[in-house]
């Protein structure tokens, strides 16, 4: 079975498309998205000058302990799972399968 173990990406560094998607943020922000990040023009400067090409990774503790215990599914190591449970009616079902609560309880 094959296990994502982390995911891998590479940087924009062309100016222009740089520039352009910042354009589109601000036209964003202008519209009313409060979480449109402003238009960095030291960025794009530095980009203009060139910036080589560039790549990262990124691990999570999660993933980490997943491939450290052999688990096979993420939700069996999650220590603050805040995925949506598989059925995510359970809770309705529980409770209408739980007694009337008795006078004093």
């Amino acid at each position: 079975m094959k296990k994502e173990i982390c995911n891998a990406y590479t940087e924009l560094n062309d100016p222009a498309i740089q520039r352009e998607r910042f354009e589109q943020q601000a036209k964003d922000r202008a519209a009313g998205d409060d979480e449109a990040p402003p238009t960095d023009e030291a960025f794009c400067t530095a980009l203009e000058y060139g910036l080589p090409p560039t790549g990262g990774w990124g691990l999570g503790v999660d993933r980490l302990t997943m491939f450290l215990t052999d688990s096979n599914n993420i939700k069996e190591v999650l220590l603050f799972p805040a995925m949506k449970p598989d059925d995510p009616n359970k809770h309705l079902k529980e409770e209408s399968n739980e007694p009337p609560a008795q006078n004093g309880e």
